[in-house]
């Protein structure tokens, strides 16, 4: 099976066998640095505000893309509320409320070094409802405590490398597979070609879901036979330092919007961001493109263009969607390194698959994603140079003493943050009445709306260029994650139970006798309380 997902994936890649570029495309990602270029040229004539053409340029486009969101997202409006929404999720036992079976799912835990969090990422999944047939821990060559964990904690016994372990005698649908160190998309081809199951879940092991997250995954493929890749709501989860506090909240309102706009592009048929972090795919349709490509710095997105190019090419009809009933918390970054570091790879794995798939872009033969989002996401390579030399231009008219200017400026800055704010409240109440959080207040928002621009936003931007650079020298390294946002949520967690159980132990009456009857055990249970415990 190995060798015939890597069969399939020289077939089915356009880094391996690249496809010629149409003219169009070439005229779409010419123009956007072109278009640069001249409005730059701009900024020496001095001519009011037109002498920041780059930084109007940036407005017009992101208001633009605020718009389109704005009426493709417009359906959240006119559906029923979050509790409703709910009642699909409420059989049980594999079976729909309307008695349909649910495909049978399987989760992949992609693991390197990842000791401290996964006895928090297993404990969620080992209590989800209607959960996993197989949850298999693909373990990357770990050289950490991994070890020692899985033996001691679960009860799994280490098989040959490649080979998928027995059971764990705790918990039967739990497996692991070891696998030379490679890097995450290896380790999770590895653990896609000896699962069973007709679908599939990646969940990085930094990720807590929802208890009902994979039920909701099961029912939304139960529903589309077209469906072949989904995404979940992830929620962003930073250290309790002074830096993770200010970086959770940038970050949580940055991935509401972010799943507003998922939401609006997969009305339009155009959706290609999923998360790797919590996605869900079928397993067939993953075979058959060939799996994630170990190249790409962003295996989740480019696997994505993968599928949907091989959908248009056979006439499949395939779809991607977003689920709002699938909701996970997963580790994000808390300082300023950390945070650069991801959106470099970020970027740059984005820079990969953009030129890799360049002859989709502006190509009908893709519908709207040939003709709408590509184009647009050509522009969006350009994007944090645009907005870094907008950024650059306004300091230097600040310091030239060019009053006028700058005051004209100001006035753009001023109605674009306007628009941003009424974006951003009108996007957050979407999202509430879509998923049923309600963790965000809409004042933090207005404060967020208000101080992105010259704040999160630049460093969005930095982080991209860093992306460009790293691109184009062709880095391939991750570079190292420091978490700890989810680690110290799990130990808060623990603490927080310790404290009940205490309570609850001295408010309990002491028995009549040592003879009478015990509780019911509730092995399941117990079993989950004690993986929450931190190391």
């Amino acid at each position: 099976m190995k060798n015939s997902l890597e069969q399939a994936l020289a077939v089915a890649s356009p880094r391996i066998l690249p496809r010629r570029a149409s003219p169009a495309s070439a005229i779409i990602h010419l123009s956007v640095v072109v278009l640069w270029l001249l409005l730059f040229a701009r900024a020496f004539f001095l001519q009011g505000v037109v002498a920041w053409s780059t930084g109007l340029a940036y407005v017009i486009y992101d208001t633009l893309l605020l718009a389109f969101v704005t009426y493709k997202a417009w359906p959240l409006m006119r559906i029923a509320s979050a509790v409703d929404s709910h009642a699909a999720l409420h059989g049980r036992n594999g079976v729909a409320d309307d008695g349909r079976t649910l495909p049978s799912m399987g989760v992949i835990v992609a693991s390197h070094n990842e000791a401290a969090v996964l006895p928090v990422t297993l404990a969620a999944l080992l209590r989800q409802v209607d959960g996993p047939a197989q949850i298999v821990i693909a373990d990357d060559g770990s050289s950490d405590g991994t070890h020692a964990l899985l033996t001691g904690r679960f009860g799994l016994t280490p098989a040959a490398d490649g080979v998928l372990s027995a059971p764990s005698p705790l918990y039967p649908n739990l497996y692991w597979l070891r696998v030379p160190h490679g890097g995450k998309a290896r380790a999770l081809n590895a653990a896609i070609t000896v699962m069973t199951t007709h679908t599939v879940m990646t969940v990085d092991a930094d990720t807590l879901l929802d208890d009902d997250a994979t039920r909701a995954m099961r029912v939304a493929f139960a529903d589309s036979a077209s469906l072949v890749a989904a995404a979940g709501i992830i929620v962003p989860v930073c250290g309790k330092s002074v830096s993770g506090r200010v970086f959770q909240w940038f970050q949580t309102y940055e991935y509401m919007r972010n799943f507003i706009a998922r939401f609006a592009w997969m009305r339009a048929d155009s959706l290609l961001l999923v998360s790797g972090a919590f996605a869900s795919f079928r397993r067939d349709a993953l075979v058959t493109v060939g799996g994630f490509d170990p190249a790409c710095l962003v295996e989740d997105y480019e696997l994505i263009h993968r599928l949907r190019r091989y959908s248009v090419d056979h006439g499949l009809g395939w779809d991607v969607q977003v689920i709002g009933d699938a909701l996970a918390h997963t580790d994000a970054p808390g300082t300023l390194g950390s945070f650069l570091r991801q959106r470099r790879r970020w970027f740059a794995g984005f820079l990969q698959t953009q030129y890799w798939n360049r002859d989709m872009t502006g190509n009908r033969r893709y519908g709207a994603l040939g003709l709408l989002m590509l184009p647009v996401k050509a522009f969006d390579t350009m994007q944090p140079i645009y907005g870094l030399t907008a950024f650059g231009l306004l300091v230097g008219f600040l310091f030239g003493g060019h009053g006028g200017i700058v005051i004209s400026i100001f006035s753009v800055i001023g109605i674009k943050t306007a628009i941003d704010l009424a974006f951003y409240l009108w996007s957050i109440h979407l999202y509430r009445r879509w998923t049923g959080q309600r963790d965000a207040g809409l004042w933090m928002a207005a404060a967020a709306a208000i101080a992105e621009p010259f704040t999160f936003q630049l460093l969005r931007h930095l982080g991209a260029a860093l992306g460009w650079l790293y691109f184009l020298r062709g880095g391939r390294a991750w570079g190292v994650q420091r978490r700890g946002g989810l680690v110290a949520r799990a130990e808060a967690q623990a603490a927080h139970e310790a404290r009940t159980a205490t309570r609850d132990a001295s408010a309990r009456p002491v028995a009549p006798s040592s003879d009478a009857p015990e509780s019911p055990a509730r092995p399941d249970a117990d079993k989950a309380r004690e993986i929450h415990e931190p190391l």
